[in-house]
């Protein structure tokens, strides 16, 4: 994992998003669930929040840290609150990776009443050009790849199959009142070289050997050159949001 390059490409969260959070949360104390290299965690810290990162991955956990952010390393499942209790429990594009139960119940015993549990993803909408060169070239450099792009459903479709599930489970684990679903639409355009650089983040490439990936990248690229070098992303951020109750799950 390049950790500075997912730290430089990877889209930050809408400030209206952040926002939200904040105001609806009783305190601004956040711990901050998956936090990788900490993109959504500055954020909060710019809104005046004092943010505690939990992150299995030491390498995004240490580059995390030599930003100034206080990171424990650990799944959330297994990592132990200590008695500490937190304002809201935020996860950015992490939340998919946690149990859906287990996790919603660690995240009410470390939430004070009245606190927010917040997971929220970004649904990118790429231009049908950039969309079917990337799975043609993908399908040619990896044809026993399990990641079948063509198969795919939109990205709106299939994160609302992950909310479905991530709102099931807080029902599930208890102690939160009702679910909410929170969406924000923007837009970011992108040039051809600032998403060549981000391409290699996403899953389908992580594992693929450097030649393999310079493929697809090459095929990508030649694509976002016919559309003018450059193209613009719709992007909605979905969040699934719960307040923690009085009761004890």
């Amino acid at each position: 994992m390049d950790t500075e390059r997912y730290d430089r490409t990877r889209p930050r969260y809408p400030d209206a998003l952040v926002e939200r959070i904040v105001t609806a949360a009783p305190g601004r104390d956040v711990l901050d669930v998956g936090c990788g290299t900490g993109i959504a965690a500055r954020q909060f810290q710019a809104a005046g929040c004092t943010v505690l990162g939990v992150e299995p991955d030491p390498r995004m956990a240490e580059f995390a840290r030599r930003g100034g952010m206080e990171v424990e390393v650990a799944a959330l499942e297994t990592w132990d609150p200590a008695g500490r209790l937190f304002d809201a429990v935020v996860a950015g594009t992490a939340w998919h990776w946690i149990d859906p139960v287990a996790g919603a119940a660690k995240a009410a015993q470390a939430l004070r009443p009245g606190g927010l549990l917040a997971a929220f993803w970004h649904t990118p909408d790429l231009p049908a050009e950039v969309a079917e060169a990337f799975a043609t070239v993908y399908a040619r450099v990896a044809p026993d790849s399990p990641f079948d792009l063509r198969a795919a459903r939109s990205a709106s479709a299939a994160y609302q199959t992950i909310i479905g599930r991530v709102a099931d489970g807080i029902r599930e684990a208890g102690g939160f009142g009702e679910v909410e679903q929170w969406r924000f639409d923007w837009e970011r355009t992108y040039t051809r070289d600032e998403w060549l650089d981000q391409l290699p983040t996403q899953g389908p490439l992580t594992r693929l050997a450097p030649d393999k990936v310079a493929e697809v990248l090459a095929g990508v690229g030649a694509a976002i050159d016919a559309l003018g070098g450059a193209f613009t992303m719709p992007y909605t951020t979905m969040a699934i949001v719960a307040k923690r109750t009085d009761d004890t799950p």
